[in-house]
């Protein structure tokens, strides 16, 4: 699977989210807060454990442990804080209104092409 298949649970008040299955065609991303993948390879054996812990009403601590024996010597872990910001606006994942990422990219991607195709490389 893509983005694998994630399993949650309680431990007292962190909900734990375990997530194995990913297939080896993906990458694991580097940078979440600018959507930034820097193309880390993953394999079939990739194990991401996820742990979200409400401190209280505007914090939850996030932590994500990240393991795949065939791609790194050790798991590696990130711990953030995650705060509300009342007025923040969360868009779906895919397609909404607004999103300048897919209009960007078709651009950069046809400026490419056309680059290749002055080069006579395309």
């Amino acid at each position: 699977m893509w983005n694998g298949d994630s399993r949650g649970g309680w431990e007292g008040n962190t909900l734990v989210v375990d997530i194995t299955n990913y297939n080896d065609k993906g990458n694991v991303a580097t940078n979440a807060a600018t959507q930034r993948v820097r193309s880390i390879p993953q394999s079939e054996d990739l194990h991401v454990v996820e742990r979200f812990t409400r401190v209280d009403e505007n914090t939850i601590n996030y932590e994500v442990v990240v393991e795949d024996p065939k791609v790194f010597t050790a798991p590696w872990k990130v711990a953030m804080s995650l705060n509300r910001e009342p007025k923040y606006e969360l868009f779906e994942y895919a397609c909404h209104e607004g999103n300048h990422a897919v209009p960007n990219t078709l651009s950069a991607g046809r400026a490419k092409d056309k680059a290749a195709a002055r080069a006579g490389t395309q």
